[in-house]
């Protein structure tokens, strides 16, 4: 009797549901931990490529646990790739860790920003960064104590938010020998199915003209910003004559210095996004012959830079099947009664119609197969064109927050965020622990990867040959 119970017990022991439970028990046991990492980037928010501290933060935490950590990789001084294992199959992690410009906000169910138009995590980056790297510690530490082989990589992506970081990592080779790279992003739900994005072009159009007294000599000025009023104009007026799932928006980021002075040098920062980047391109185009014609037509001189540009998202259903599953074991989140009353108060500030309750965050949403892009874009999409590509959100903010709002600052700075982040660790590590298990799944998800993108598919990024942005936010 005693035989069979000691071989019960082993058994026990090395069956994939205990594997897991340990795994999970370990996470749970160093939330505080990860969390006050998250907490610190939140802190102390930083603009594309200028991440120094919170790339510092990440690549220690990665560093002290045992992985060999590559920094300043593909010519930015942000990012960086850290590794554990050696052969196949290779997976990765990416984590993002940038924040956005003029969105500070206190943890707070009110509006009440800590330095008024500083930047703020209004996308959940340092939440995005501290899981991922969670996730990769976690797995490396099942890769030793089972002595599985393979490598586990995480990759520090700087300046999603415009800055396209993956996209220069992927042009450096960086990702070349990956077979899987799982990913996930801040939400106000938890999500994992096999769904797509926007492409996207982002571009600041230059235009450049001569000065002069505007009531003494105005006919001797030539107005820069007539130039970007007239392309702005023109650009509008395109609109009627674009495909309905068109997204174009813009700013103008320079348009003189006094009323007085006919403008000599103006600029605007414009967007065009789409979820097929062949229109994107074709429409981008057309935005630089209004840009030539404003130009032309104010007897002022043009120049653009292409800032970012991105692909959209190409679903992989092997991999997110797989995704979904762990997420509906790891389940939702469930808030404290603090918890709750912080997030009545900010549904209170939603627009009227927008009908959710907190009991939604427990919730794990239906799983999804769209090829439709939707929502914004990503960097994220040109590693999943190169490489069978898996995310997930997790409800890191209250529901029924929207992205880049003062509302996603608040919860992503208290508790609310941090179990969300836990959620996302979890789910990313179990998800590659089973990719580890059986590495048959790497070539169905590289099969579909393969269909997906057709016969003859070949990479060209949008950004063109330019050099990483690294001033993009100065």
């Amino acid at each position: 009797m005693k035989k069979y119970l000691l071989q019960s017990l082993f058994v026990l022991s090395f069956s994939p549901l205990f594997a897991q439970d340990e795994v999970l028990k370990k996470l749970d046991s160093r939330a505080e931990f990860y969390g006050d990492i998250a907490k610190q980037i939140w802190n102390n928010p930083e603009l594309g490529y200028l991440e120094t501290n919170s790339s510092a933060l990440l690549q220690k935490t990665l560093s002290d646990a045992g992985f060999k950590v590559t920094a300043g990789v593909a010519d930015i001084p942000t990012a960086f790739v850290a590794e554990y294992g050696s052969g196949k199959p290779v997976i990765g992690i990416m984590a993002e860790f940038d924040a956005l410009p003029g969105v500070s906000q206190k943890a707070v169910p009110f509006r009440d920003p800590v330095v008024v138009d500083g930047a703020g995590h209004a996308c959940g980056h340092h939440l995005f960064g501290a899981a991922s790297v969670a996730a990769g510690i976690s797995v490396m530490d099942w890769m030793k104590e089972n002595k599985i082989a393979g490598t586990i990589r995480v990759y520090g992506t700087p300046a999603e938010e415009g800055g396209g970081g993956k996209v220069y990592m992927a042009r450096a080779g960086l990702i070349a020998d990956v077979d899987v790279m799982l990913h996930w992003h801040p939400s106000s739900q938890n999500a994992a199915g096999a769904t797509s994005s926007l492409a996207n072009i982002s571009t600041k159009f230059r235009f450049y003209g001569e000065a002069s007294h505007a009531a003494a000599a105005p006919e001797r000025g030539k107005s820069a910003l007539d130039a970007v009023e007239a392309m702005n104009f023109m650009v509008n007026l395109m609109r009627e004559h674009v495909p309905m799932q068109t997204r174009m928006h813009y700013v103008i980021t320079r348009g003189g210095e006094a009323p007085n002075v006919v403008p000599a040098f103006a600029e605007s920062y414009h967007y065009v996004r789409h979820p097929d980047a062949l229109v994107v391109k074709e429409i981008f185009a057309r935005m630089v012959k209004a840009a030539e014609g404003a130009a032309l037509g104010t007897q002022t001189r043009m120049e653009y830079e292409v800032i970012n540009g991105v692909y959209n998202l190409l679903p992989n259903e092997t991999l997110a099947r797989i995704m979904h599953k762990n997420l509906e074991q790891v389940g939702g989140i469930n808030y404290t009664p603090e918890e709750r009353v912080f997030a009545e108060e900010i549904i209170k500030t939603y627009p009227v119609g927008v009908k959710v309750s907190p009991d939604d965050a427990t919730k794990i949403a239906p799983f999804v197969v769209s090829e439709e892009g939707g929502g914004g874009s990503t960097d994220v999409g040109d590693i999943s064109w190169l490489v069978p590509t898996v995310g997930l959100g997790a409800a890191t903010w209250v529901p029924g927050t929207s992205a880049h709002t003062w509302q996603a600052v608040a919860a992503g700075g208290m508790s609310i965020g941090q179990k969300g982040m836990m959620v996302a660790a979890k789910t990313l590590t179990l998800t590659a622990m089973d990719i580890f298990k059986d590495p048959s799944v790497t070539e169905k998800a590289l099969e579909e990867l393969n269909r997906r993108r057709g016969e003859g598919f070949s990479y060209e990024a949008l950004v063109g040959d330019r050099k990483p942005p690294l001033d993009y936010r100065k």
